[in-house]
């Protein structure tokens, strides 16, 4: 199987470059399904990144969420 890298992108209302919080592969698919319910929502969630750092996100501020694989080769929608 490919090695990914999986990575939640998140652009703010406010703007700005987007931000990129790598997360381990085993959490991402349960997050890819729930980041609709969050932004909607607004709701503040707990994410655990790669590095097994935990960070808090307040989604009411979040304009655009998803989960990209850093790994694929081309253009990433966000990503410079």
């Amino acid at each position: 199987m490919p090695e990914t890298k999986p990575a939640l992108v998140l652009h703010l209302i406010s703007g700005g470059d987007p931000l990129v919080f790598t997360v381990p592969p085993e959490d991402s698919a349960e997050l890819e399904r729930n980041l609709h319910l969050l932004v909607e929502h607004g709701s503040v969630e707990t994410i655990r990144t790669k590095d097994g750092e935990k960070m808090v996100v307040n989604f009411a501020h979040v304009a655009v969420a998803y989960i990209e694989d850093l790994m694929q080769k081309g253009q990433h929608f966000g990503l410079r």
